[in-house]
């Protein structure tokens, strides 16, 4: 009686189709965010989210500030609905993130980071 086994080369061949058909994924998704980006706000290269705690009326209310700058770093020229769509944008593609810090998303990567302050090496002593 013949049993089928997986060998390790079925096995490798397997996780290599998995993971390229994975990449293809990750980088049709991040060439439609970046499209999706520049069609919001022309230019587009990062986002960056911070909430914010805000006064009004007597009551506080967390609030985000969105910056949109371009491949240099320089601010993208944009109202405040661009600047509300690209959160939205992010906020679907990325519901898993935690939005109550402070968030950087790089269309050149594609990747969500952590965006806070850190010290520089030199200081750390």
């Amino acid at each position: 009686m013949n049993t089928p086994q997986a060998t390790a080369r079925l096995l490798r061949a397997d996780r290599a189709i998995h993971g390229a058909r994975t990449a293809r994924k990750f980088l049709a998704r991040r060439a439609v965010i970046a499209r999706q980006l520049d069609a919001i706000a022309p230019g587009t290269f990062h986002v960056r989210t911070v909430p914010v705690w805000t006064d009004r009326d007597g009551e506080r209310r967390l609030a985000t500030w969105v910056a949109l700058t371009d491949d240099l770093g320089l601010p993208i020229q944009a109202g405040r609905e661009a600047h509300r769509a690209a959160r939205g944008l992010l906020r679907r593609a990325f519901p898993g993130a935690d939005w109550t810090r402070a968030l950087a998303y790089d269309t050149a990567t594609g990747a969500l980071d952590l965006d806070e302050p850190t010290m520089p090496e030199e200081l750390h002593r």
